[in-house]
């Protein structure tokens, strides 16, 4: 296929007029520098008109298709996706910098979402349909029918993360989950692969067709400013956001999206430190494979993951002069890498000066940096329980492959720092569970703020399934109820209606008497005698 650079509004590549009139960007190779073809047009706010008009009217169709329907389309497009072969691989390793067979395999990953969400429209459970019968005879009013089901919220926008041009953007995880709830969708697409995007789009535009669905189910403007995001947020026709991003950009939507004269739900990640505790390692605990481990972990993606490790909690034992050595190798001969973008390089090297300046901190190991346009260092840094509890700057995400080091003296030293933490999307747990009551007053602590709690793992790798939370408390997302990996994100576009005396003939299919999903609720008295 041949890019563009031109903007996907339903079924057509939209130019309101000459390709020079615009504004535009291009990708950038982040190994070399190189600016790369071809130029892509910045989204204007009549683009962002266009498509939620187009998604509002396209809504009213596609939420009616059947579960069936919308399984098809899903499976179509992962279809689509891998048609696209080596050129979607090729242009995405040019404007990223990532191996061939990690993008291989988010594409991999990006297909099963689609899959797996059209196994869970075909079981048919999510509707969560719910029952509650009448009772004419109870006393002192009768009983109504009511029946409640969820149902599409409508148009969606979704926002293309840096990190995973494949899997959280275009056709990621919101995207799949949006279309599967019956939400047509558009995305700002990230302008760090604007080629990528346009070609993952287009196998869905194709898709679109194949499965006859409605014109307007999907849509993608580009643009390398905050204005085309934001213009989308504003459009009264959006009924939900999903973000994968900075905090500083996450907040501003946020606040921009709960500031509407119709607020609507905005579902950003953000970031977080994904703290790691290392517990009561006695001599028996094998440091340099908890060292190699915990590295990779950290600079897995050149620490671009959003569960980066980069807090590690030791509890102080004989053992911690021979971990601490032992990450310290570790690091030292790790590999260097590539970051996405100059602004990621740039934010990440003033996070560091800031770090450095901070009262405690002491640099534990440093690697060196390689020879590319955004090259980085893996690094660790150390401090004291009691002054990383007094520094809350200390929790600031740095979006890298950096990490801190907390050393704790005492369990109620760990309990406390726990204590501190802000939201969170994981928290991990190494521990031979020499102190059971310890451990179990710990894991609670976490549960309050992580959306996932590991034990003896990483954190790095989310597995896409029915029961993974991907969440946590602010502010690591801004709405810990919701998941954005995993078929449950499916709720975030869906919203509960109560149908009250309906006709059979009116009632949806999920709500019609005979349904072997329904779940029934006989709560009337009648029915409790009986038992």
């Amino acid at each position: 296929m041949s890019l563009t650079g031109l903007h996907f509004i339903g079924s057509d590549k939209i130019e309101s007029s000459i390709k020079s009139s615009h504004n535009t960007f291009n990708a950038i190779n982040p190994i070399t520098g190189e600016t790369l073809e071809p130029d892509f047009i910045e989204g204007t706010d009549l683009h962002a008109q266009f498509a939620a008009k187009l998604a509002a009217k396209a809504f009213v169709s596609f939420s009616q298709t059947s579960s069936t329907e919308r399984a098809e389309f899903l499976e179509t497009i992962a279809d689509e996706i891998m048609n696209l072969g080596d050129e979607l691989i090729t242009r995405a390793q040019l404007e990223t910098a990532l191996p061939k067979v990690r993008l291989e395999g988010e594409r991999g990953r990006t297909c099963h979402q689609l899959r797996l969400f059209a196994e869970v429209l075909r079981e048919g459970s999510w509707v969560n349909a719910i029952i509650d019968t009448a009772d004419a005879n109870r006393a002192p009013l009768p009983k109504p029918d009511t029946r409640s089901m969820q149902i599409a919220i409508g148009p969606v926008v979704v926002f293309g993360a840096s990190n995973f041009p494949l899997a959280f953007s275009v056709a990621g995880g919101d995207t799949a989950s949006a279309l599967a709830a019956g939400c047509p969708v558009i995305v700002k697409a990230h302008p760090a692969h604007p080629g990528t995007s346009e070609l993952v789009a287009a196998a869905i535009l194709e898709a679109i067709e194949k499965c006859q669905m409605p014109n307007g189910t999907f849509s993608m403007l580009q643009g390398s400013t905050h204005s085309i995001g934001e213009s989308l947020v504003k459009q009264a026709q959006i009924k939900a956001v999903g973000f994968t991003g900075s905090h500083k950009a996450g907040r501003a939507l946020f606040d921009l999206a709960t500031s509407r004269a119709e607020p609507i739900p905005f579902y950003a990640e953000m970031g977080s430190i994904n703290p790691v505790f290392l517990l009561n390692s006695d001599e028996s605990f094998d440091a340099e494979k908890f060292a190699t481990n915990y590295v990779a972990s950290l600079t897995m993606g050149v620490g671009q993951f959003c569960t980066n490790p980069g807090l590690l909690i030791i509890q102080e034992t004989q053992q911690l002069d021979n971990i601490l050595i032992q990450i310290k190798q570790q690091v030292e001969k790790s590999l260097s890498g590539t970051l996405l973008t100059k602004n990621i390089q740039t934010s990440l090297e003033s996070g560091l000066n800031r770090l450095e300046q901070q009262k405690g901190i002491k640099l534990l190991a440093k690697n060196q940096s390689c020879n590319t346009y955004n090259a980085s260092n893996n690094s660790i840094f150390t401090i004291s329980a009691e002054e990383f509890v007094e520094n809350s700057i200390l929790q600031e995400e740095l979006f890298g492959p950096v990490s801190l080091v907390v050393v704790c003296s005492t369990q109620e030293q760990v309990l406390e720092v726990a204590s501190v933490l802000q939201g969170q999307l994981t928290a991990t747990i190494h521990t031979q569970m020499n102190d059971v009551e310890f451990i179990k007053n710990l894991t609670t602590q976490l549960t309050h703020i992580a959306g996932r709690v590991l034990f003896n793992s990483y954190p790095t790798g989310v597995e896409v399934c029915r029961s993974m939370v991907h969440g946590g408390t602010y502010p690591a997302t801004t709405d810990s109820r919701s998941t954005s990996v995993g078929t449950q994100a499916i709720y975030r576009f869906t919203r509960p209606v109560c149908f009250q005396d309906t006709p059979q003939e009116i009632l949806p299919n999920a709500l019609k008497n005979g349904n072997p999903l329904n779940i029934y609720r006989m709560i009337d008295a009648q029915l409790t005698n009986k038992q």
